[in-house]
């Protein structure tokens, strides 16, 4: 099982800025892709933006221009960059990885940090 430690959540003015990070860990695991997704309060959890390992990265149409997703392959750490930050943006963000390990393909999720973007 690959553990995902996320850290960088905080609270923001509008148009401000935050970087999250999530650092994977774990035995013999190859990262297939990795993820940042968002949860804001009474809505459902959706995906912001990802990065495969080859680099190729997706954005939601929501955050696309403000955001950045990145990855360090050497540490396993993966970045997202957001700027001009908006009150919707407020809500808990999940690190998420697709790995493979022994033959198996696993999903991890982390344990969330919250985002809160104050207008």
């Amino acid at each position: 099982q690959v553990q995902l430690v996320e850290s960088g959540g905080g609270s923001v003015q509008d148009g401000g800025s935050l970087t999250l990070s999530c650092a994977a860990s774990g035995r013999m695991f190859s990262i297939i892709s990795m993820g940042w997704y968002r949860q804001a309060p009474g809505k459902e959890r959706e995906l912001v933006a990802s990065i495969a390992s080859g680099g190729n990265s997706n954005y939601a149409g929501s955050v696309k221009g403000r955001f950045t997703i990145s990855r360090d392959v050497v540490d396993n750490t993966m970045f997202l960059q957001m700027n001009s930050l908006k009150p919707e943006d407020t809500g808990v963000y999940y690190c998420n990885a697709l790995t493979r390990a022994l033959g198996k393909v696993s999903t991890s999720w982390g344990q969330g940090t919250q985002v809160t973007v104050s207008s």
